[in-house]
């Protein structure tokens, strides 16, 4: 995967800026970055479907033969447990909603108690960290990818 989103229009450009400060301070585990980078990644709506087809996009590179309640539950427990080990309000109830949002299976119909778009904003970044580590790939490449693959479905609905 090669790509850049530089070229994007500024709206979507400021997504992935602000994506990109948040996923680097999560990476490097600063709390105080972390906090500024997601409450200004929380500010715009659009910001979660960019993160959550981040999100999808690594999880299909990391489990290219599909992935099964196991792996779900793998990736929750390595996420949420290496995260509080420096960001103690991890609420694993919201990355499991990211991971089956990203997978297309979460009803917030169902779901007694949906977390809120800023609840989503502050876990996403650490989702997405925790699974770069595991394919070792840049986070560029996969916002490009994201971008594009946004773009291409808003042109076809």
């Amino acid at each position: 995967m090669t790509g850049t989103w530089r070229h994007l229009p500024a709206s979507a450009r400021a997504i992935a800026v602000t994506a990109t400060a948040a996923v680097a301070a999560a990476q490097a585990r600063d709390g105080q970055a972390y906090e500024k980078a997601v409450a200004d990644l929380a500010v715009d709506q659009r910001s979660g479907l960019v993160l959550g087809t981040v999100v999808r996009l690594l999880l299909e590179e990391s489990h290219p033969d599909g992935l099964a309640g196991d792996d779900i539950r793998q990736v929750l427990a390595r996420c949420v447990q290496d995260s509080t080990r420096w960001h103690p309000d991890v609420d694993p109830h919201v990355v499991l909603v990211l991971l089956a949002g990203a997978l297309g299976v979460y009803d917030p119909e169902t779901d007694d108690s949906p977390p809120n778009a800023s609840a989503l904003a502050r876990h996403a970044p650490l989702l997405v960290a925790d699974l770069l580590a595991v394919t070792g790939a840049p986070l560029d490449d996969y916002l490009a990818a994201a971008f594009t693959e946004i773009e291409r479905t808003e042109r076809h609905d």
